[in-house]
């Protein structure tokens, strides 16, 4: 099969893991995946990972880069304003089975996040900031050779989704009596268009024409989806739909059976690139 064309329809940058992204119209490429994404993270008294599997409410704390600053709102809380440049007590973190160093934010931002997200003085959540000198790779026996680093993302650099999955998705979930959904549920970095539904499960090498030089990704990982895709952004509330429907039609082998929406990357070459929606590129099939 020859390479299909594509071309980028959407960028999503999530600064803190589980918590609301940003859809922006450029992102730079750095050797973590996009830059800012999933730097930061909740956690609780212990280090442990929070998230919207645990605390659906994450999804409405929207954050916003304003000059020097992440401003983070959410319904009922005055804005909380994190420099960019500044961060407190070294520390250390669990991510999935990762116990990793970071910094705090402060207690400032502790107590916003255990205000809104209503644990008691007593339990105070803290949020903090992945250490840029801390490597955590991608599991090498989906990467190969290619050694991957990740800040607080599950697993990978980046996940990339299509235009052409979403919708076919969203008839589904019409046909069975559901309201549709946007991609804001599937918290990609990287939606391409210019694809049939689900091609991405069978692409190798996309390949993005940015300015300077190329930027080369490689799909290695079925995304396997959880309860997150379930908790509506608008309002935190849950459901059962979109895992009911992926059940229908979504169970892959590669992963055990897993459902699976969208393809986890790892950047092959290319870091330092900036990209746009909009810029065009080819990817590659799988053999």
């Amino acid at each position: 099969m020859s390479d299909v064309s594509c071309s980028v329809a959407e960028l999503f940058v999530h600064p803190i893991k589980s918590c609301g992204g940003m859809a922006v119209r450029e992102a730079l490429v750095v050797e973590t995946g996009l830059d800012l994404d999933r730097q930061w993270m909740v956690v609780d008294a212990d280090g442990e990972m929070l998230t919207q599997r645990e605390l659906p409410r994450m999804a409405l704390i929207v954050p916003k880069l304003k000059h020097d600053e992440l401003v983070l709102r959410a319904p009922g809380m005055l804005a909380l304003h994190l420099r960019l440049d500044v961060v407190e007590a070294a520390t250390r973190v669990r991510v999935w089975n990762d116990e990793v160093r970071a910094f705090e934010m402060g207690a400032l931002a502790a107590q916003w996040f255990s205000d809104f997200l209503g644990r008691g003085s007593s339990d105070l959540l803290r949020l903090v900031r992945f250490d840029p000198d801390q490597q955590r790779l991608s599991d090498t026996k989906w990467t190969g050779d290619l050694l991957a680093e990740n800040g607080f993302a599950d697993g990978f650099p980046l996940l990339v989704t299509s235009t052409a999955s979403l919708a076919d998705l969203n008839v589904r979930l019409a046909a069975l009596g559901h309201a549709t959904v946007d991609m804001r549920r599937f918290r990609p970095n990287l939606v391409i268009d210019g694809i049939d539904a689900f091609d991405e499960d069978h692409l190798d090498i996309i390949t993005v024409l940015t300015e300077g030089a190329p930027l080369v990704l490689k799909l290695v990982k079925p995304c396997t989806r959880c309860s997150v895709p379930d908790v509506n952004p608008d309002d935190a509330s849950t459901s059962h739909a979109v895992a009911d429907t992926l059940a229908t039609f979504r169970a892959d082998a590669r992963v055990d059976g897993g459902l699976t929406f969208g393809m986890n990357a790892v950047i092959v070459s290319g870091s330092d690139a900036v990209l746009r929606v909009g810029q065009h590129g080819s990817a590659s099939w799988h053999f």
